[in-house]
């Protein structure tokens, strides 16, 4: 078998599905091991117990999935074209602020979906070979295996960084036991001086360069924690209901982003720039039914309760805001009960 022309072939086929680049690489991440031991030692993962317990296997490719001696790692942009543009949002505290990548279809169903439409065109060329594919599914390091396989370099705030195309996009791999040529690794750091996205951390989860404390971070607090989100966190917050981007946004390099072409990213619901008070009014259904397919779902109606809440707390006061905090001032969850009383004591008059 021509493994050489089966690696240009894989990386036409991947463009022809809607990734904008296709790298391959081997598995060794020994490095990048040592630095996600360190992390995890010093508890920077927070409550995502999951990481602890998958330990070596994130790094380890082929212990994994046995057989592995290659990664086909891509990536496909994902800002919406038709967004409000996130400062506009920031910068009017009675909206909420969601993560762009999560204002449009939950991505792990679309990049799934054409991940195994690559793997099956693969298959067809050579017959059956022994495969798995991955978007944020898994145990995977999946920016250091984007690195290796040549899609950029991992900036200062931990996000992939492509010299074309800033860092708006996602990433999925596909593991295989096919012995197909590697590409040079991405080893140039591009960064030089610049500490642009850690000044502008509200919380200062990037605690230096390349180091990032989850139990600080936003996306962490919005998305991950399921419990009462820190105190002195709430006010740094602001109005991020789901997750944060001010890392990117900052980020010079992201002028070279690229708006996507994916009609399934495409804003829903109004959810690029809708009021805290017509969210936080929604039932447990309306939640449910619009959020249908979206990656906000999975963080359940009593987390986005409580994100909205701290929003809410953090917003200029009003008689609107006031009133629409004690809509759910006698909650069945506690969790939501805590949240509303801290920001409607954000808003009582001494």
């Amino acid at each position: 078998m021509n493994y050489t022309e089966l690696a240009i072939q894989i990386k036409t086929w991947a463009t022809e599905l809607g990734f904008q680049q296709a790298g391959i690489t081997s598995t060794d991440l020994s490095a990048d091991e040592v630095h996600l031991l360190s992390w995890l030692d010093q508890g920077m993962h927070g409550q995502m117990d999951y990481m602890q317990r998958h330990g070596t296997r994130r790094s380890r490719p082929a212990d994994l999935v046995p057989g592995t001696v290659r990664v086909i790692s891509l990536r496909m942009d994902y800002l919406p074209a038709d967004a409000s543009h996130p400062a506009n949002v920031l910068g009017k505290p009675a909206l909420a602020y969601v993560s762009r990548y999560a204002t449009g279809r939950d991505y792990h169903k679309l990049i799934r979906g054409r991940l195994q439409s690559l793997a099956d065109r693969i298959e067809q060329s050579v017959g059956q070979f022994g495969y798995r594919a991955f978007t944020d599914s898994a145990p995977v390091l999946e920016k250091a295996l984007a690195r290796n396989a040549g899609l950029g370099w991992i900036g200062k705030h931990s996000n992939l960084i492509n010299p074309k195309a800033g860092s708006w996009f996602f990433l999925g791999e596909i593991y295989t036991d096919l012995p197909l040529p590697v590409d040079p690794p991405f080893n140039e750091q591009h960064c030089g001086t610049c500490s642009a996205c850690i000044d502008i951390c509200p919380t200062g989860a990037i605690i230096g360069p390349y180091q990032v404390d989850a139990r600080k971070c936003i996306s962490y607090l919005t998305i991950e924690l399921r419990e009462s989100i820190p105190e002195h966190l709430r006010p740094l917050i602001g109005n991020r209901i789901y997750g944060c981007d001010d890392c990117q946004l900052v980020c010079p390099w992201n002028r070279f982003a690229k708006n996507t072409e994916e009609k399934d990213f495409r804003v829903r619901h109004g959810l690029d720039e809708a009021k805290l008070t017509d969210l936080f009014e929604w039932t447990e259904q309306q939640f449910l039914q619009r959020t249908e397919g979206s990656a906000i779902r999975r963080i359940g109606y009593e987390c986005w309760l409580r994100n909205i809440a701290i929003a809410l707390g953090n917003a200029p006061t009003s008689t609107r805001i006031i009133e629409t905090l004690s809509l759910h001032e006698h909650h069945p969850s506690e969790l939501v009960r805590e949240h509303v009383r801290w920001a409607l004591e954000r808003h009582v008059t001494v």
